[in-house]
């Protein structure tokens, strides 16, 4: 069960049937015991009716003597009780009439009473009495005392079962009632991500437990939300500032390339130089696209356009990018319904990824985009034909500055490996269409698969 409510349902009902079983065994045993009792009291009730009886007979009176006072008294009580009396030798001097051919044992010294199963008589609870030189003793059936018993453990056994139903019902009602403001915290918690750490778990009244656990959580978003601002105003501001100096190198180097033109090696130095700077520059400017996506700062600007259109301008750059990498680009299925978006910035993303794409996709390798509108969605894929990406790094290629190298297969240079940032701004252009990205390895072929679902809606 992973439903922390379910256990805790179970564990409630485990804990209350287990306690109405121990009740009900502890309520058995003291029925048991008092009913034992009540016979006892019973039999010496009926002793003290004896011994009335037997006061005027002789200090040693004989068999015929007690059997004259007593027959029938036993008699009439036979259906009640067995009696039986032996003489100070231990010698049987009296048995009632029911008891048939069986005698009642004779008990050792110190023992009063005595519960057994008498053979050709059935269960039966003795006691033993003195009176004077004569031992009487008076016995009781216990098959009433054990049918009570019986019907008690039947009830009990459907007790116990109604109680388990009901726990069940209960402990459910009341996980869900006692974890009502757990559920509200993680509601909470869950809303609260990069984009909107400014959201906070409403702190409820008291001074319990679950009140210092969420003032502890709302204190660690609060430092979370500092630490990510001071990040995201650091990247802003050194991405903004960076420009302007990035802008003087690019000038001067290129006034010593025209001063250097004589000199091949030092030709060669600045065209290094310059491919470096624009490395820098397109890093500079997606660190401030991520800040502003991220940072809530950037507007979109949606309209309506055709999907297939969209898709046709975009298979054009990626067919001049394919030749330049001497791999091929086909363009699968185009839908041509109307979607809402900001063209700019979805050919951006389909940029990023065909370049992604060919980057790992081996000599004439096919990289190939699906645009598939349906009620609800609009679900662009681009797969390739490289290598793949290992299962456990299929989300962390999403990050910032997250690059995965094949290992074979593929052959890459520094300046194909590029800065790590492509699949970050695809995952934050998605995002701002309130839409998903994610990759999945071809299944049955080598390659990738990088899907992203745009909401139509």
């Amino acid at each position: 069960m992973r439903s922390f409510t379910s256990r805790m349902a179970v564990q409630f009902a485990l804990l209350i049937t287990v306690t109405t079983a121990a009740v009900l065994a502890a309520g058995r045993w003291f029925l048991s015991r008092e009913a034992v009792n009540g016979l006892d009291l019973l039999n010496q009730a009926e002793f003290m009716e004896i011994r009335d009886r037997l006061d005027s007979a002789p200090n040693a009176p004989t068999p015929a003597d007690v059997d004259r006072r007593i027959r029938a008294h036993t008699e009439i009580d036979s259906a009640l009780y067995f009696f039986q009396v032996r003489d100070s030798s231990g010698g049987v001097i009296f048995r009632s009439t029911n008891l048939g051919h069986a005698v009642l044992p004779s008990l050792p010294d110190g023992l009063a009473r005595w519960s057994g199963d008498l053979q050709g008589v059935g269960p039966v609870r003795i006691c033993e009495f003195r009176d004077g030189s004569l031992s009487v003793q008076v016995a009781s059936p216990m098959q009433p005392v054990q049918w009570l018993l019986k019907d008690y453990g039947k009830i009990s056994l459907f007790l116990l079962l109604g109680v388990a139903l009901a726990s069940i019902g209960l402990g459910w009602a009341f996980a869900r009632l006692t974890l009502k403001p757990v559920r509200a915290i993680h509601a909470t918690a869950s809303r609260i991500r990069a984009d909107n750490l400014g959201e906070r778990i409403p702190t409820p009244a008291g001074s319990d437990e679950l009140v210092d656990l969420v003032r502890l959580l709302n204190q660690m978003f609060d430092r979370l939300e500092s630490s990510f601002s001071q990040v995201k105003r650091f990247t802003a501001d050194a991405s903004h500032e960076l420009k302007t100096p990035l802008t003087f190198v690019r000038l001067n180097a290129e006034k010593l390339r025209s001063k250097c033109a004589q000199d091949p090696e030092a030709t060669a130095a600045v065209e290094d130089i310059l491919v470096e700077l624009d490395r820098l520059w397109q890093i500079t400017e997606s660190l401030l696209f991520l800040a502003k996506a991220e940072g809530g700062a950037l507007a979109l600007n949606t309209t309506r356009i055709g999907a297939d259109v969209l898709v046709r301008e975009f298979a054009e750059d990626a067919l001049a990018l394919a030749e330049d990498r001497g791999a091929q680009f086909t363009v699968v299925w185009a839908d041509s319904a109307q979607v809402k978006c900001e063209p700019t910035l979805v050919h951006q993303l389909l940029i990023n990824l065909a370049i992604n794409a060919l980057r790992v996709s081996p000599p004439a390798g096919i990289v190939s985009l699906e645009s598939v509108i349906t009620s609800d969605r609009w679900r662009l894929v681009v797969s390739d034909q490289g290598p793949g990406v290992p299962p456990n790094q299929l989300e962390r290629i999403f990050e910032r500055f997250q690059r995965y190298t094949p290992t074979s297969g593929v052959s890459t240079t520094n300046t194909d490996a590029g800065a790590g940032l492509g699949l970050a701004i695809c995952r934050s252009i998605a995002t701002l269409h309130g839409g998903t990205i994610h990759a999945e390895n071809r299944v049955g072929a080598p390659g990738l698969r990088v899907i992203v679902d745009i909401p139509l809606a």
